[in-house]
């Protein structure tokens, strides 16, 4: 397919490499700038957003917020000026449901199809080509950007109409945002406990207590290696749009409350472009402790 990529950083370029090693022509802008690497050879820099929907058949955002989704899409040389009947958009950021919802609306009224597809899997999943992809579409349009999906994602699966994909995603970072601090508190704890964490670890790993992030987060916290794969402003961003439609929908979110006071912790000692996994000095300056190998 011709395809548009709006958004190259640390997930959309690898996304986008991907995509064209799967065969498909790329035509690509960032507000930072195509990095003169990556083009040729299929991947093809665009001036604008409305330059990149003009050429290709579906267009793919990949942008940190939802007024940067807006922005693209219907801002001066955005993505609806160069759109035309039957071209589809697809939306990879996270952002929130009900402005996806509204902003599907317009796309539609413009006679081409809106697909909110946000992911899962970090900087590592997006250069392994193992996303985990949540799909909110009509049948027929996810249809259409199945081979898409199949060339950046493992594990795809269409949750349900518009909105749903993005609901999904605000799911999973509930979960993993607690799983972080969960992680965080654990090791905090053996290490002042006088337990080596790496051994902690290495023995949780084999039972119930096992997952993804005890697996990539704790070994960041042990190794004290935050490098971002997934920033704290960005986890924040998320946590922000969970409590604000749950304020909306009147449900309760504690400990999706208390998570966000602590990566709020991080931001005050000046870690907002941090890797998430730093939660876990929120609750070492609560503890008065580092996780430390061979405590």
């Amino acid at each position: 397919m011709k395809v548009g990529f709006i958004g190259l950083g640390l997930m959309g370029l690898p996304m986008a490499e991907n995509l064209r090693k799967a065969g498909h022509t790329l035509y690509l802008h960032s507000r930072s700038g195509v990095p003169a690497a990556v083009q040729g050879d299929g991947m093809i820099a665009c001036e604008n957003p409305a330059e990149v929907a003009s050429k290709a058949e579906v267009v793919i955002t990949m942008v940190p917020d939802t007024p940067d989704v807006e922005k693209v899409l219907f801002g001066e040389k955005g993505v609806a000026g160069g759109l035309s009947d039957g071209k589809l958009v697809i939306d990879m950021s996270s952002i929130s449901p009900v402005a996806t919802k509204a902003f599907a609306k317009r796309i539609e009224e413009l006679g081409c199809g809106y697909i909110d597809a946000p992911v899962s899997g970090g900087d590592i999943g997006a250069k392994a080509a193992t996303l985990t992809i949540m799909v909110g579409a009509t049948e027929t349009d996810f249809e259409r950007a199945k081979p898409l999906f199949e060339a950046i994602g493992k594990t795809i699966t269409l949750v349900g109409g518009v909105g749903s994909g993005q609901t999904c995603k605000v799911a999973n970072q509930i979960i993993v945002a607690l799983n972080i601090q969960a992680v965080a508190e654990a090791l905090t704890f053996a290490s002042k406990a006088g337990a080596d964490p790496v051994r902690v670890r290495q023995a949780l790993l084999g039972g119930f207590a096992s997952s993804r992030v005890l697996e990539v987060h704790a070994e960041r916290m042990i190794n004290r290696t935050f490098k971002p794969g997934f920033r704290v402003g960005l986890h924040m961003k998320d946590l922000e749009v969970a409590l604000s439609n749950a304020r909306a929908l009147g449900v309760a979110l504690p400990s999706t409350a208390v998570a966000q006071q602590m990566f709020n912790s991080c931001v005050a000692n000046g870690d907002i472009d941090a890797d998430d996994s730093i939660l876990c000095t929120a609750i070492e300056r609560l503890s008065g402790h580092e996780i430390a190998k061979g405590s």
